[in-house]
């Protein structure tokens, strides 16, 4: 770990979200933010007549997705430090110079390296799971720790 960072949460006895804790609050707000877009998208299912029709009505809904998904991460780690999915575990994210929540550019630097690590199969969450400070690309590029809280 680096030296830093490990001086750092030893100090504010702070300790770092093991990855299960973090893989159940992705899953959560990964069906939370599904649920939402079902629902949204309840009526044009509806009127889909094939199996055809869904997948083209999905992917025209894609754009909207991601969109929604950096909405929601921004704003909840802005204001909350944390995620739906996150609170739920007792976790949170803190900015690594501040040691407290990102701020707005933060937070969406945050979100949009997030979206390109799912785009990339997912690999910058699989760094985080042998990064020794647990940070995925969103986390290092946005230079934040996820805690718990």
């Amino acid at each position: 770990m680096n030296e830093e960072i490990e001086k750092l949460l030893n100090r504010e006895h702070l300790q770092l979200a093991s990855i299960k804790k973090r893989a159940v609050a992705f899953f959560i707000d990964e069906m939370l933010l599904s649920f939402l877009l079902i629902i949204a998208m309840s009526d044009s299912f509806s009127k889909a007549q094939t199996v055809e029709d869904i997948i083209i009505l999905t992917n025209t809904y894609v754009m909207q997705y991601i969109i929604m998904k950096i909405v929601y991460q921004t704003f909840f780690v802005m204001q909350y430090g944390a995620t739906l999915g996150k609170l739920a575990m007792k976790i949170r994210v803190i900015d690594i110079r501040t040691l407290d929540n990102p701020n707005f550019a933060i937070s969406l630097n945050r979100a949009v390296f997030r979206i390109i690590s799912e785009m990339i199969f997912y690999l910058g969450f699989l760094w985080g799971m042998f990064d020794p400070q647990r940070q995925t690309w969103h986390d290092k590029t946005a230079k934040t720790l996820v805690i718990d809280a």
